[in-house]
């Protein structure tokens, strides 16, 4: 697979320093610009997979043109090229989002494997990317375990983030009432706990959970969940092995009488942060659908 480095630098000599030093790289392709403002002209035509910069130049500088990059191509790694007098502005490069930096003074040493590295890391990511833009759909089996529920709500929330089905905030929204759905599967459901018994005597509802997760058929209960996620729309379906209940009998958790009840809450903030919430008749499983508001329709 053939890469692309674009040497940013306004020294003609450290540009084919730079050059000479990179060309030992099989399969890699160099491209050159003058300044910052050059770079981003470059871009336009040809994305290259690294950016390789000086920091202090005219027009634009590396701190500005990393800032243009990360904003406009974040799949794009820049590597800093440091030279004596400008490591502030390095620094701050790096805490803004640059990838990696090789001082001038040791570029034969360091050059061409700080590049190889960030090549990795960068296809990879690249990869990852084509790979969520492929998938639509995942599906869970999980251990009656409360561990594994942030595990699985991390994944949930980068899966969401890929497919663009919503900004940073509703992403962070929709988790939660992931979140909710599964504590209920695991408490509720498989575990049998009434979340009264939780606000009445803490302690004792701790060791009632302790008590059952080491006992069966609690043990060996599973939560299976069904993910479908497009840049349209999320729906998210999660079921438990409990006896379930009638949901016909959920009290209305909008109702201000029923806000400070504990057993309302997570349905609450389910209802509240996704469009549409529904349980199967047998009250085991539940449907989150989550869509994306600032799509067009096709034709509008």
């Amino acid at each position: 697979m053939t890469a692309t480095v674009l040497v940013v630098d306004d020294s003609p000599v450290d540009r084919r320093l730079v050059g000479g030093l990179l060309k030992k790289m099989p399969n890699l392709e160099i491209l050159y610009a003058g300044d910052g403002e050059e770079a981003l002209e470059v871009m336009k035509g040809q994305c290259p997979t690294v950016v390789l910069t000086d920091m202090i130049m005219p027009n634009l500088d590396g701190f500005e043109l990393t800032a243009e990059i990360i904003q406009h191509h974040p799949l794009v790694p820049v590597i800093l090229m440091t030279g004596k007098g400008n490591e502030e502005i390095a620094v701050r490069a790096l805490q803004m989002g640059a990838s990696s930096y090789v001082p001038k003074s040791s570029l034969a040493a360091s050059l061409v494997d700080t590049v190889e590295n960030v090549l990795a890391v960068a296809q990879e990511e690249k990869i990852q990317v084509r790979l969520m833009d492929c998938m639509t759909a995942c599906q869970f089996v999980i251990e009656n375990d409360a561990s594994m529920i942030p595990a699985l709500i991390n994944y949930m929330r980068g899966f969401i983030r890929k497919s663009r089905l919503c900004d940073e905030t509703n992403g962070i929204r929709t988790c939660v009432a992931l979140e909710e759905a599964l504590n209920n599967a695991f408490y509720h459901g498989n575990l049998e706990l009434d979340s009264k018994l939780r606000e009445d005597d803490r302690a004792k509802y701790r060791a009632l959970v302790d008590r059952r997760l080491a006992m069966n058929p609690y043990r060996e209960r599973r939560i299976y969940v069904d993910a479908a996620i497009t840049p349209v729309e999320g729906r998210f379906r999660i079921r438990d092995e409990g006896p379930g209940f009638d949901p016909q009998s959920l009290p209305d958790p909008t109702d201000p009488a029923n806000l400070e009840k504990p057993s309302g809450r997570g349905l609450l903030l389910m209802r509240t942060f996704m469009d549409d919430v529904f349980f199967n008749q047998h009250g085991n499983e539940v449907t989150l659908v989550k869509r994306n508001h600032t799509t067009t329709s096709p034709g509008a």
